[in-house]
């Protein structure tokens, strides 16, 4: 992609690269800027942008203040209702994170506000996590009867540890942000003041290094702690399914959806 103005929003997401810094933007206020299928295809194909680009950092972060991303569409994914479409679903959505994942250049996720549900799922494909004091992260699927199947599972457990991971995910708690960063689920906590300039500084002295640094440096931590996992997907991915198509997710999601008096 050629550098210059962010073009058009594809699915709600935007792509800009400057300098050798990729900064994608998830950006669909009206729904928090939750995941769609549509936002799923545009992140991939920003993906592939990137990949053919020289960049040598990626930043990924949500429009405005208020969320990073608040977790799948409920409102789109709700016609989604079989254990097959699950299925289909969930590895499409886990496929394209982990490219994001698997990219070759480092990726950083810019919390720039909450990181729920899925959202937390995207925001631990990345390498490294910058957050705004005032944001709060959590796998809270659970409170939907499901379970991360996006690889959100394993990757928390390698930043945490087990049984960090399995209390987080089992209790669906929803973490502020220097008790995230004490768990090692975020790596840098800073004031809402001095958000952009952080992430930003470090983007840029990223891409600053000597040409191809950031990818010998990706290479050797990614052979060390892969970010991907597939002997597991299979397993993550059928869970999840069994718990979506159960009448008790849907009962919660019809609970959470019901206008309030």
């Amino acid at each position: 992609m050629t550098q210059g103005d962010a073009p058009a929003p594809r699915g709600g997401v935007t792509l800009t690269i400057r300098s050798g810094v990729a900064l994608i933007t998830i950006d669909r206020p009206e729904v928090r800027n939750a995941i769609g299928l549509a936002t799923v295809d545009a992140l991939d194909h920003a993906i592939t942008d990137i990949a053919g680009s020289e960049a040598a950092v990626v930043v990924l972060r949500g429009g405005g203040d208020r969320a990073f991303v608040s977790g799948g569409d409920l409102k789109e994914l709700n016609a989604l209702r079989t254990h097959e479409q699950a299925v289909k679903m969930a590895n499409r959505v886990r496929s394209v994170l982990d490219r994001l994942a698997g990219l070759p250049i480092p990726v950083i996720a810019a919390l720039n506000g909450h990181a729920l549900g899925g959202g937390a799922e995207v925001a631990v494909a990345a390498d490294i996590r910058i957050a705004a004091e005032d944001i709060r992260i959590g796998f809270n699927q659970v409170t939907l009867g499901i379970m991360p199947a996006w690889g959100g599972i394993e990757r928390l457990t390698q930043l945490v540890g087990r049984s960090r991971a399995m209390l987080a995910v089992a209790s669906g708690t929803q973490y502020d942000a220097d008790t995230a960063q004490r768990l090692g689920l975020l790596d840098l906590v800073v004031a809402r003041s001095e958000f952009d300039e952080c992430w930003q500084s470090i983007a840029t002295a990223m891409a600053g290094l000597a040409p191809g640094a950031t990818r010998a440096v990706k290479s050797v931590v990614a052979s060390l702690v892969p970010a991907v996992h597939p002997a597991t997907r299979e397993n993550a991915v059928e869970q999840f399914a069994l718990l979506w198509a159960a009448p008790a997710h849907w009962a919660a999601v019809e609970e959470m959806t019901r206008p309030k008096n």
